[in-house]
C-alpha cells in the first residue's frame, strides 16, 4: 500500500494565481504535500506597505462616494460649467467699468461723437470776449472773376422755326419748392426737345412736404401769367389740354396712361424712346419728373433751362409782395451794416434729424423720439436687413445736420461780431428753446420770418410750406453772406442763383462738416486754434464761390442749377439773361414803381457799379433815414457808369425813358430794367 501511495503523493495540484485583493490560508496539509527541496517562501511584505494596502480600498470608496455626490447635483455635465458663468460676469464687469475699460474698448474715431455743447461751454468766455476783430460785411468777399463778353443765347429749334406742335407734354412736379422748380425747368427744356406744348405743370402732394391743402396750384406759387407769355417764342405754354383730348380721357389727365422716364435720361432716349410715343398717342403725361433729363444736353437745350429758371419763373404777387415786407424790415434791422445781413439756412427740423439717423446729446430720450419720428414718417424703412445705420460713420463724412450752436461757433470763429444781423430761414427747430438758446446768446440781433413779421400777418402763409420756403427763399437771396448748413435743392439753386446776379460769386459760406466734426470732438482745443481754422473755412468757401466748372462739348457733371455759367449768361438782344439787378425788381418783387418811388430811392450798395468799371470814385448815398417813411432799403446802386461818365439816378431814368423805343442796351445795369419795367407798367 505504500508502494502504491506514493505516486500520488508525487501528484502537485496547479498553483492558483494570487490576487492582491483576498488573502491566501494554509493547512497542515501543505506540509505534506512539499517536496524534499521545497521553493523558498514568499517575501513577507514590509509593515507601510501594508499600511497602503489596507488604506487604499477606504480612499477609493471616498472618491466614489464624492462623484456621485456631484453626480447627483449635476445629472449632466453641460451643466458643470454653470459654476463659471458667474465669475466671467463679474470679471466682465471690473473690465467694463473699471481702469481697464480703455485697454478693452476702442477709442471712438476722430469726428464721430457729438461733443459740440461740452466744447462751447469751455469755450464760452474766450468766444464772448473777442468781439473786437469784426469782419466787415461789405469787405468779407476778397476774390474776384472777370467775366467774358456775352454771347448771343443759342437759337432753339422749337416754336420759332418749326410752327408749334399739336403734341402735349404733361408732368407733375413732385417734392419741395425747389424740386418742383427743377421739374418745370427740366419740361420746359424737354418740350422745347421735343417740339410739344407744355401743359402748365401740375404740383403732387407728398406727406413730408405737408400742406393745408394738399392739391397745390401752379398759380399759388408762380405767376402764371408771366411764364406763359416769358416763353413765348420758344415754348409754346397752355393752361389746360384742349377740350377734344380732354374728352378722350373723360376729361381727367390722371387717365392719360404714365410714361415712366429713366432718371437722368439723355436727350437721345427722349428722341428714340419718347417722341414716337408722344406723335402716335398726341399727349404723354410724365410722373414723378424729378431728375429726369440729364444735364449734359446740347447749348440750345441748356439755355431752356436757364430762361425757365432766371426769366419764366417769378413767385406770384402775394409771395413777392410779402417778401419785400420781410427783405425791408431785414434790412432796417441791419441798420449798422449799411442793411447788409447775413443769412443761415439751418435743416435742424425734427423730421430732418431723425431722417439723418444722427446722434447729438439728448441720449436715450432723443433716441426713443427719433425711432418714432422714423416710424411715422417712413414706415420700415430703416428696419430692413439692408438698411446699416452707423450715427459716427454719418458725422465722419459730413452727414449730420449741423445744430445752431455748432452754427453760431462757427460764424464767430470766422469772425463775425456778435452785432452781426442775422435771418434764419428754417422749418420749425427740433426742440428750438434748447437748441435756439446758444445760436442767440452768440447772435442777439437774430431775426426770423416771425420776429419780422405779426403772427397777423403771417397768417395767410402758415400751413403753406412751399410758400413759406418761397419767403426765405428771396430774403436769403438779396443777403451779403448765405450760410449752407446741409445739402439739398434749396442751397443749391440759391447758390446758382446769386452766382447768376453778384457777376459769378455765390457770395456763400459752404462749411467743411467732416473738418468741423473733427475739430469740435477735441474737448483740449483752444478757442485760438478753433478761430484759425474757421478762417481758413471761410477763405476757402470765398474761393470756391467763383468757381466756374470747365464745359466742353456738352460733357457738363455738375448742376446748372447751382453753376449756371457759362451757358446761362447770354445776350438776347432786347432781353438780357445776365448778371444784374433785373431779376430783383421785374422776376421776383414785381414791384409796382412809381416817380415818388424814383426820385427817393435810397442806395445801401457802398461798391459803386462806376468804380468796379471805370476805375473812377464814384460818390455813395449813405444817408437813409429820410426815405424810412416807405421804400428805402431796395438794393439799387446811386450811381451807373456807362464809358467813361458816372450818371445820377435821376439823370439815367430820364436818359433811359427817351432811349426806350430804341431798344438801346447799357451795359449789365439795373435802373436800365427799373425804367424798362416802369414803362412797360404805367
Amino acid at each position: 500500500m505504500a508502494a502504491n501511495s506514493k505516486p500520488q503523493s508525487l501528484s502537485v495540484p496547479p498553483i492558483k494565481p494570487k490576487t492582491h485583493h483576498s488573502h491566501t490560508t494554509t493547512n497542515g496539509d501543505s506540509s505534506e504535500s512539499s517536496s524534499s527541496s521545497p521553493p523558498p517562501s514568499p517575501r513577507r511584505p514590509s509593515a507601510a506597505a501594508q499600511c497602503r494596502r489596507r488604506r487604499l480600498p477606504h480612499k477609493v470608496e471616498s472618491l466614489s462616494s464624492r462623484e456621485s455626490i456631484i453626480a447627483g447635483i449635476f445629472p449632466r455635465r453641460g451643466l458643470r460649467y454653470f459654476l463659471l458663468l458667474p465669475l466671467l460676469y463679474v470679471s466682465g464687469l471690473i473690465m467694463c467699468v473699471g481702469p481697464f475699460s480703455s485697454w478693452m474698448r476702442p477709442r471712438p474715431l476722430p469726428g464721430s461723437v457729438y461733443r459740440s455743447h461740452e466744447i462751447f461751454l469751455k469755450l464760452w468766455d474766450d468766444i464772448r470776449s473777442d468781439n473786437s476783430s469784426g469782419i466787415e460785411l461789405s469787405t468779407l468777399w476778397r476774390y474776384r472773376r472777370k467775366l467774358k463778353e456775352q454771347k448771343p443765347c443759342p437759337e432753339t429749334t422749337s416754336g420759332r422755326n418749326f410752327g408749334y406742335s399739336a403734341h402735349y407734354l404733361v408732368v407733375e412736379a413732385n417734392g419741395g419748392l425747389n424740386q418742383q422748380r427743377s421739374s418745370i425747368c427740366n419740361a420746359v427744356a424737354v418740350a422745347g426737345l421735343l417740339n410739344a406744348t407744355l401743359v402748365i405743370p401740375h404740383f403732387e402732394f407728398h406727406s413730408v412736404w405737408k400742406d393745408r391743402r394738399q392739391v397745390v396750384q401752379f398759380s399759388d406759387i408762380y405767376d402764371e401769367e408771366h411764364f406763359i407769355t416769358s416763353l413765348e417764342g420758344y415754348v409754346r405754354v397752355v393752361r389746360k389740354l384742349p377740350e377734344e383730348l380732354l374728352e378722350v380721357y373723360d376729361f381727367n389727365i390722371s387717365n392719360i396712361p404714365n410714361l415712366r422716364v429713366q432718371a437722368w435720361a439723355t436727350a437721345k432716349y427722349y428722341l428714340e424712346e419718347v417722341h414716337p410715343v408722344l406723335s402716335k398717342q398726341r399727349v404723354i403725361r410724365i410722373s414723378p419728373f424729378a431728375n429726369r433729363l440729364a444735364m449734359n444736353v446740347a447749348p440750345h437745350i441748356q439755355f431752356l433751362r436757364c430762361l425757365a429758371n432766371y426769366e419764366a419763373l417769378r413767385f406770384s404777387l402775394p409771395i413777392a409782395t410779402f417778401a419785400k415786407k420781410l427783405v425791408s424790415r431785414m434790412m432796417g434791422k441791419s441798420s449798422s451794416t449799411g442793411g447788409q445781413y447775413v443769412s443761415i439756412h439751418l435743416r435742424f427740423e425734427e423730421d430732418m434729424v431723425a431722417f439723418s439717423c444722427c446722434k447729438y446729446d439728448g441720449g436715450k430720450r432723443e433716441n426713443f423720439e427719433m425711432d418714432s419720428v422714423r416710424e411715422n414718417g417712413w414706415g420700415e424703412k430703416f428696419k430692413r436687413k439692408d438698411r446699416v445705420i452707423a450715427p459716427g460713420l454719418n458725422r465722419i463724412n459730413g452727414k449730420c445736420p449741423m445744430t445752431p450752436l455748432e452754427v453760431g461757433m462757427m460764424l464767430r470763429g470766422m469772425g463775425f461780431a456778435n452785432n452781426t444781423p442775422i435771418y434764419l430761414a428754417s422749418g420749425k427747430i427740433y426742440k428750438s428753446e434748447r437748441n435756439l438758446a446758444p445760436l442767440l446768446k452768440m447772435f442777439p440781433l437774430l431775426q426770423t420770418k416771425e420776429s419780422l413779421v405779426s403772427p397777423e400777418e403771417l397768417a395767410s402763409f402758415e400751413g403753406y410750406s412751399s410758400r413759406l420756403a418761397a419767403l426765405d427763399y428771396m430774403v436769403c437771396l438779396l443777403s451779403e453772406v448765405f450760410v449752407t448748413t446741409q445739402g439739398g435743392n434749396f442751397p443749391h439753386f440759391l447758390m446758382g442763383h446769386r452766382r447768376f446776379l453778384y457777376d459769378g460769386h455765390a457770395k456763400t459760406v459752404k462749411p467743411d462738416k467732416s473738418q468741423l466734426a473733427v475739430l469740435l470732438q477735441d474737448t483740449s482745443i483752444s478757442w485760438k486754434v478753433f478761430k484759425d481754422q474757421m478762417e481758413a473755412m471761410l477763405a476757402e468757401s470765398d474761393r470756391k464761390g467763383i468757381m466756374v466748372p470747365r464745359v466742353k462739348k456738352s460733357n457738363r457733371k455738375s448742376s446748372v442749377f447751382t453753376n449756371p455759367m457759362p451757358e446761362c449768361r447770354c445776350d438776347l438782344g432786347f432781353k438780357i439773361l445776365t448778371t444784374g439787378g433785373r431779376f430783383i425788381v421785374q422776376q421776383i418783387f414785381f414791384l409796382t414803381f412809381n416817380m415818388e418811388v424814383l426820385k427817393t430811392l435810397k442806395l445801401l450798395h457802398e461798391k459803386s457799379m462806376c468804380a468796379k468799371s471805370t476805375g473812377h470814385k464814384c460818390k455813395t448815398i449813405h444817408n437813409y433815414s429820410s426815405a424810412s417813411h416807405f421804400v428805402k432799403f431796395f438794393w439799387i446802386p446811386s450811381t451807373v457808369c456807362f464809358g467813361s461818365h458816372c450818371l445820377a439816378v435821376k439823370t439815367l431814368v430820364i436818359l433811359l425813358i427817351c432811349v426806350h423805343c430804341f431798344h438801346i442796351l447799357i451795359g449789365r445795369m439795373v435802373i436800365s430794367d427799373v425804367v424798362v419795367f416802369w414803362t412797360t407798367r404805367h
